[in-house]
């Protein structure tokens, strides 16, 4: 967690207190009601007990367009002069802010371009056209799309909608903070939880809570794999991340934006980063809550509210969370349910080498005794052993231990993978995948941008100088593939795999000498 100091000097503070007030007269004065509703402020009493605080769902996933973008396209283009808007506006977007846009525009009654990548899944395309957006399909990833609306700003005299770093885009935005301020009104408010990507949504709800409840805490919310604003906060200064993940594609942004920055420098408390199983977990959490689904940057909210409650052991507060949106595909849930149990520490994976023979598989399930099994794979290796793949419930650390410790007393092999992204992605799918008889196997494992031909393309590139030996692909519905890749390269010959691997541009690693890899693919 990342604390933000307050201003420190006299003038920081002025600017400060000029910042507040001018952000506080545009967000009362914002236009949003044309088009979004007043989003709930929900109990959590499942949380609530759970965690020992209070919590509050704000459910901006219950807009029209299912996300609180369409506040700040509709103010964004509300401020514009009514000759500027005839000529219409443009956006390049692939997900919730061409949606809010695209809407927009339909009730203003004008044209929107909304510029979005070949690689966008036609939920989404559709989705757009059905609210009037014009869509236009342009390369393979978001930089391109964006290039390509500033071009056709250019050529046709549309305004560009963009979607965080616009001060009226920021203010409508900011109606969520009014609203949240309003329905807990006289009552207590502690904390607010607050989904980050570029920054528009924290710039307007912490500018004015800032100004009317200045002793809540605003606290941003990250994916530890897109972590640009917590970055920046701790830096002092807008970083660029090289690479951010996209599971949580909603908030997948390299850097923020500079004016989102300028303000959460004077207003943001904290920043909290969470793990992708934990973002799962938090989904989970608003189903059980309120069977709803949010999209995994939506969820960002809660899952930072329980790390921040965690680590701060808050108890008796009283903690909101913005659940942000629910434009979740739906091949995504499989992976989501899959990963929900590991993110609330409830799920332990663990991996053992028994004895083949008579006794030895019960003797390993009479030390787990009569706990909660989720998953268990067994495979014949050879004659003198097997290997176990468990997920199994541990109702506490204490116990958990306790239960290893049984198992290597009993004179089991066994490790611990809860951790291990590539046991969760690839080997729990492939226990007793071993291969007898192949020499000098080195295990990668990589990740590349999802788009057509991509898999054709790695394989053309990887398969043509050593001979792959295993292969496993998994995608969720993810913006990217994942490969656990066998090769066969001869000793003198790694130095000169490794700068090949390098030279495809894909993340890679080496994973020959990881537990997962030695235990159930073989040395």
């Amino acid at each position: 967690m990342i604390r933000v100091e307050p201003p420190a000097t006299e003038t920081e503070r002025q600017r400060r207190i000029l910042m507040l007030a001018d952000y506080h007269a545009r967000i009362d004065a914002a236009r949003v009601y044309e088009v979004a509703a007043v989003s709930p402020l929900q109990p959590a009493p499942g949380l609530s007990a759970r965690l020992g605080n209070r919590v509050l769902l704000k459910r901006e996933d219950l807009q029209s367009v299912h996300s609180f973008k369409l506040r700040g396209a509709y103010n964004k283009i509300a401020s514009l002069s009514g000759k500027v808007r005839a000529r219409g506006v443009v956006a390049a977007s692939a997900g919730n802010h061409a949606q809010g846009v695209a809407l927009a525009a339909q009730r203003m009654g004008i044209a929107a371009w909304i510029v979005m990548p070949r690689t966008t899944p036609q939920i989404k395309v559709d989705a757009v056209r059905a609210l009037g957006g014009r869509v236009v399909l342009f390369g393979d990833a978001y930089d391109d799309a964006a290039a390509h609306a500033v071009a056709l700003a250019k050529d046709k005299g549309l305004t560009p909608v963009p979607p965080y770093d616009d001060k009226d885009v920021i203010a409508g935005q900011g109606t969520v903070g009014k609203e949240i301020v309003e329905q807990v009104a006289s009552g207590p408010l502690d904390a607010v939880f607050v989904p980050v990507g570029g920054g528009g949504l924290i710039a307007g709800i912490a500018s004015y809570i800032k100004a009317t409840r200045p002793g809540t805490q605003v606290i941003a919310v990250e994916p530890e794999d897109s972590d640009c604003m917590a970055a920046a906060l701790a830096a002092g200064r807008r970083v660029q991340r090289p690479e951010v993940g996209l599971f949580a594609d909603g908030v997948a942004v390299r850097q923020a934006g500079e004016e989102p920055f300028r303000v959460a420098r004077q207003c943001v408390d904290a920043a909290v980063t969470v793990s992708v199983d934990e973002i799962c977990a938090a989904i989970r959490d608003l189903y059980n809550e309120q069977r709803a689904i949010a999209e995994p940057a939506g969820a960002l909210g809660i899952a930072g509210l329980k790390r921040w409650a965690a680590l701060n052991g808050a108890r008796d507060q009283t903690l909101v969370a913005v659940v942000s949106g629910a434009n979740i595909n739906f091949d995504r849930l499989r992976h989501v349910a899959e990963r929900a149990e590991l993110g609330d520490g409830k799920e332990t994976l663990l991996a053992a080498t028994i004895d083949e023979k008579p006794g030895s598989f019960r003797a390993f399930m009479k030390a787990l005794g009569r706990r909660v099994i989720t998953e268990f794979n067994y495979r014949y290796a050879d004659s003198r052993r097997a290997q176990v793949f468990a997920g199994v419930h541990f109702p506490t650390e204490e116990d958990r231990t306790q239960v290893l410790a049984e198992l290597h007393a009993a004179g089991i092999a066994v490790v611990d993978l809860s951790s291990d992204e590539m046991a969760k992605a690839h080997v729990r799918y492939m226990v007793g995948g071993h291969a007898p008889g192949v020499t000098d196997e080195r295990l990668f494992r990589f990740e590349f941008p999802e788009r057509p031909g991509a898999l054709a393309d790695f394989l053309r590139a990887v398969g043509g100088r050593w001979n792959i030996s295993l292969f496993h692909y998994r995608n969720h519905g993810a913006a990217y593939g994942r490969v656990l890749c066998g090769l066969q390269v001869p000793r003198a010959q790694r130095a000169e795999c490794r700068r090949t691997l390098d030279a495809l541009g894909y993340v890679w690693a080496d994973e020959s000498d990881n537990p997962a890899y030695t235990l159930f693919l073989g040395p």
